[in-house]
Formats: structure tokens, C-alpha cells, sequence
């Protein structure tokens, strides 16, 4: 598979005709668990501020050059939900290594007294990079709505109101991640990103482009995912995917190893990783399930308690 195998969705399509949109969309989504929108930073697109995008990825950069003694001040204690995560703490479901990577978690800034400050904790913020918290906040923003807009096209290609999802996730437990895989200087058995599948209800990552990313397709062979610059790559979590029974998978994925030539190279993605808000109930829509396609999830599950049960499973709890 070529990086063109999944044909990007035009952004500008959402404006000019929602329809079509959503059916290009839902149905890249259906076959593989995963779409490609382009033309992210086009000026008359629906997409994001190229500006900020670049702002906050130098951000980024100079967080993790940072000594890790500095860094490991902003590990927080609360399961890696904010602040710094270290190298060799996350590990995929069912894997006996450890990822290649690190990581920066931001979340929901939420107003005193809220009801879900006990499902969501403050966010942190480095002194030592100016403009960060600035940056990294609105970058979290942008994101935060371009997913709801992908939202009411996955509720309108599954023939539900177009708002369906709106009341959902509007204060979801959404969490945006940088990360940082740096060089790989010697060989090992652990990768980059160990094959998983996302917790939540879609992930809209930026910084594909660099290669690495596969998805295991249904006969079981890793696929590239490297679409060219100016594209965000969006895929289904296993909340949405357990919600459709399946109709959308949670496709398995993976961040390998670097070529030779590029061994020598950090990788910086930034995956936004969209919540439904922490009481919803997971509970398998019923135009989901047929005859041919019986309830393969019969006992609904609060988005929160599900979280929870997935952040354990590797070990980030």
C-alpha cells in the first residue's frame, strides 16, 4: 500500500457539500479504521492556523531538549493524564517492552467547582519555554473542534442526527499529546509505538508524514501511513468502535523502527486524542446491530469506567 492507497478527503469539502464529505470519510473509516483529511492549513479550509501548528511544534522541540532532570519536574503522579511522561513507561497492551518515546499530556481547563474536576486534573505548564502554554492551548482548542466537526460527519454517514455527538463529548476527558521518540541508537526489541489500538473516540494525529506509522489491515499485513505534508491522519478508537459495534473499527497500529538513514533522527507527532465527556454510557447503538451483525457489546460501560480499565492495561495507572 502507497501513501495514496488512502485517497485524502479534501477539508474544503465539509463547507462545500457535508454529504459527500461524510460519505468519503465514513467510508475510508469503515474499511480501514482510518481516513487522511488534506488540506489542513489551506487559508479558505476548515483546518488549522499553519502558524500556530509550527509554533507549537518548536514548542515541543524545545521541551524535550530540555535536561531530563528539568523534565521530570512535570511529572505530575496522576497516571500520565498531564505534565511529562518519561522515556520507558508506556507500554502497549499485552507487550513485555516498553515503547521508544516520551511524552507531554495537556487537557480540559476546567472552571472552579466543576463537576468533572474529579475526573480531570489541572494542567501544568514548563517555565522554561516561553510561549508554551499559550501555544499548546489554542493548538488544543483547534483540535478539540476540528474533531467535533469529524464528528458530525461520522453521525451523518451512520445516519444518526448530525448532532448526535454534540452533547457528548462538548467537555469531554479529551487529551492532547506531543511526543518525542528520540534517535534509535541501537537495536533492541522494543519500537517506537508498540501495535495497539486507541482508547478513545478518535485521534486526529499530526506529524505523520515522517514514516513509521503502519495500521494492520483485516488479512493481517502492516500498511504504511505516510501521507504528504499538510494532511492530518484520523482514525476510530475503541469507544467509538465498541458505541458502533464494530461498524467502525479500532484498527491496531504501530510506530516502527526507523530506516537506516533516519536512525539518527528524532520523530515529533501530536496526536489529539478526542473523549466523550466521563459519565456518558457506552451503550451499542441500535442501528448498529442486525442480524448478520448481532451486539457484540451487550453490557454498556461509562466512557470514565472504560478509560480507566484501558489506562491500567498499559500502565500508565
Amino acid at each position: 500500500m502507497t501513501a495514496s492507497a488512502i485517497t485524502p478527503v479534501p477539508i474544503s469539502l465539509y463547507a462545500e457539500d457535508i454529504d459527500a464529505f461524510s460519505q468519503s470519510l465514513g467510508a475510508s473509516f469503515e474499511r480501514y479504521g482510518f481516513a487522511v483529511l488534506s488540506g489542513l492549513f489551506d487559508k479558505d479550509g476548515a483546518g488549522l492556523d499553519k502558524t500556530l501548528v509550527d509554533q507549537a511544534l518548536a514548542d515541543t522541540k524545545a521541551f524535550f531538549a530540555l535536561p531530563t532532570d528539568t523534565k521530570m519536574q512535570y511529572k505530575t503522579g496522576v497516571g500520565g493524564q498531564r505534565g511529562y511522561t518519561p522515556f520507558g513507561i508506556e507500554t502497549a497492551k499485552g507487550a513485555s517492552h516498553h515503547d521508544l518515546k516520551e511524552f507531554w499530556h495537556t487537557g480540559r481547563d476546567l472552571s472552579e467547582g466543576h463537576p468533572y474536576r474529579d475526573y480531570m486534573p489541572e494542567n501544568v505548564w514548563p517555565g522554561e519555554v516561553s510561549g508554551f502554554r499559550d501555544h499548546v492551548s489554542e493548538l488544543y482548542t483547534a483540535l478539540d473542534f476540528l474533531g467535533k466537526r469529524v464528528l458530525k460527519a461520522i453521525a451523518i454517514y451512520l445516519k444518526l442526527d448530525p448532532e448526535f455527538f454534540t452533547p457528548t463529548v462538548r467537555e469531554g476527558n479529551s487529551v492532547l499529546r506531543l511526543l518525542h521518540y528520540p534517535p534509535v541508537t541501537a537495536a533492541g526489541e522494543s519500537v517506537r509505538a508498540g501495535a495497539h489500538g486507541d482508547i478513545n473516540v478518535i485521534t486526529l494525529l499530526m506529524g505523520a508524514e515522517e514514516p513509521g506509522l503502519q495500521l494492520q489491515d483485516r488479512d493481517g499485513t502492516w500498511l504504511p501511513i505516510t501521507p504528504p505534508e499538510g494532511c492530518i491522519v484520523i482514525n476510530i478508537g475503541d469507544m467509538l468502535s465498541r458505541l458502533t459495534n464494530g461498524v467502525l473499527p479500532s484498527t491496531i497500529h504501530r510506530v516502527v523502527n526507523p530506516a537506516e538513514g533516519r536512525k539518527d533522527f528524532s520523530r515529533y507527532s501530536t496526536p489529539f486524542f478526542l473523549h466523550f465527556e466521563p459519565p456518558y454510557v457506552i451503550e451499542t447503538l441500535e442501528n448498529c446491530i442486525s442480524v448478520d451483525r448481532p451486539n457484540q457489546f451487550p453490557d454498556p460501560i461509562s466512557a470514565e469506567d472504560f478509560l480507566q480499565q484501558r489506562l491500567r492495561e498499559i500502565k500508565l495507572t
